[in-house]
This record gives structure tokens, C-alpha cells and sequence, in this order.
């Protein structure tokens, strides 16, 4: 692998990791949890783990107490397992913009939503032109 591969690889893993400690996702069962959490990282690109984490954890708000540890990470399991099965037949639509993802994890949502037009070109172009 290539040192910028193996920073990006890095990166990508990094930001998986923000998301479970802002949250304290691994729970009481950290040790498990992680053991979990790098299996999947072997199977699953780091952005779709970074987007299952964030669909899960909106879901899991509805929840009281919200699953953490273990559970969470079966719910995490679940949702790619589902998306694997449905990406022959349909692309992955999340329920989240990039501005919720970004407002839910402090992160840059372009890794998981692709590049976008920043807000104020975007403004600019819709707004009408005097």
C-alpha cells in the first residue's frame, strides 16, 4: 500500500472513531465493541461504516435508553448487510443531507455524499439577479 493510501486509509478510520467516542457508542463493552467495529472496518469501506454509524444513531435518538455497546453495533451490522444486499438493485439513499451529517458529527460530509457546491454559490446561483 502506498503512504498517501495508508494516510487516507488513516483518516478514514480516524473519522469512524470521532463518531463512536463523541457519542460513547462502545459502551461498557469497549473492548468488544472495537473488536466489532475493526471487523467491519475489513469488509465495509470506512464512509459507508461512517454513514451506517450516523443512520443507526439518528434511529437509536428514538430509542430511550439508546443502545450502545454491542447492540448498536449489531444495528450498524445490520443496516450494511442490508445495503449490500440492495446495492444490485438500488443505490444507497440515505435519510440524512450532508448538512444534517455534518451538523450530527462535526465532520466534512464530502467523503460520503461526494463533493458539493459550497452554500453561498449555491445562494448565488438560485438567488435572482438584480
Amino acid at each position: 500500500m502506498q503512504p498517501l493510501e495508508q494516510l487516507l486509509e488513516h483518516v478514514n478510520q480516524q473519522r469512524v472513531k470521532h463518531i463512536v467516542k463523541i457519542y460513547a457508542l462502545d459502551s461498557i463493552e469497549a473492548k468488544d465493541f472495537h473488536t466489532c467495529l475493526e471487523a467491519l472496518l475489513s469488509l465495509y469501506p470506512a464512509p459507508l461504516i461512517e454513514l451506517a454509524l450516523v443512520e443507526t444513531l439518528v434511529d437509536g435518538w428514538a430509542a430511550v435508553p439508546m443502545p450502545r455497546g454491542l447492540a448498536f453495533m449489531a444495528q450498524v451490522r445490520d443496516r450494511l448487510r442490508y445495503w449490500e444486499t440492495q446495492r444490485e438493485l438500488d443505490p444507497i439513499i440515505s435519510t440524512l443531507t450532508p448538512q444534517q451529517f455534518h451538523h450530527i458529527t462535526g465532520l466534512d460530509p464530502a467523503p460520503i455524499f461526494g463533493q458539493s457546491i459550497p452554500e453561498e454559490v449555491a445562494e448565488q446561483a438560485t438567488s435572482p439577479q438584480s
